[in-house]
């Protein structure tokens, strides 16, 4: 079985001015122990060798993709699994967007691990169409799309749940012309042949059960929501065993996401 695991740990697990996460953060993933890890609001990892610190605290290989505007994100893979493949997508994201290819003994799996733009639907939008590009340039049917979308769910209505922000963060999910709830990105996705792993292995599940944000970290941009997503290609969800946002008291001070984690039947190749 392959553990796949996406968390925003935002901005590197360090506050300014405020404590260190980065402990917790190391505690969280040598417990929950994925195989393949997504990382997101990686602040500092690009410098001082934290990075690399880090993936050997976790006993995994980290694979950075650098940011222009934002901060980085990076792809950790955990031995047994190879790395045959590694890069960034190179499109002027916000923040970044790393494309790892793993050997598995279904043939080479594909992941994009990325942090879509916070502040505007239209963006993200334009961001998902770069990550759509990648997906179908992949070597074989195993891909996946992951990490901190900044996106709602199409299938569900949000109206109530955004009315209670506030305005400059109400905004972020609306769109510009005529403020109905933006739901474009992940839309697109799903269009593209990608399956919403958290619902396909939580059918009978509330939807408050798969809500990755807030945490007991709080944050006024959030108001109880879905914004970490794991994406699978059809060959991926066939093959998924488990989904499920990671909950404890670990989780709930050591970001404001939750991470969310898939097992898949996928050995080593």
């Amino acid at each position: 079985m392959l553990r796949v695991m996406t968390w925003n740990i935002r901005t590197g697990g360090r506050d300014r001015g405020g404590p260190d996460r980065l402990d917790q953060v190391v505690q969280v993933i040598n417990e929950q122990a994925p195989d393949v890890l997504a990382l997101q609001e990686l602040r500092g990892f690009d410098r001082d060798g934290l990075l690399a610190t880090v993936a050997g605290r976790v006993g995994m290989t980290p694979h950075l993709a650098r940011s222009c505007f934002g901060q980085p994100v990076a792809v950790l893979v955990r031995p047994p699994y190879r790395v045959v493949d590694a890069g960034s997508v190179r499109r002027p994201f916000h923040h970044a967007a790393a494309r790892v290819v793993v050997a598995t003994s279904a043939g080479p799996f594909t992941v994009l691990g990325t942090h879509l733009y916070p502040y505007s639907g239209g963006r993200r939008r334009m961001e998902v169409d770069w990550l759509v590009a990648a997906m179908r340039r992949n070597e074989g049917p195993l891909a996946l799309v992951t990490g901190d979308l900044n996106a709602l769910d199409p299938t569900v209505d949000h109206t109530a749940r955004l009315a209670g922000m506030p305005t400059l963060y109400r905004r972020r999910h609306l769109r510009r012309s005529g403020g109905a709830v933006d739901t474009r990105a992940i839309a697109r996705l799903l269009a593209a042949g990608l399956v919403d792993l958290w619902p396909a292995g939580n059918v009978d599940a509330p939807e408050a059960d798969g809500l990755t944000v807030p945490t007991r970290l709080g944050g006024a941009e959030f108001a109880g929501m879905r914004l970490d997503y794991l994406l699978g290609s059809t060959a991926v969800a066939q093959r998924l065993h488990d989904c499920r946002v990671v909950r404890d008291d670990a989780t709930a001070t050591a970001s404001d996401h939750y991470p969310l984690l898939a097992t898949v039947e996928l050995s080593a190749g």
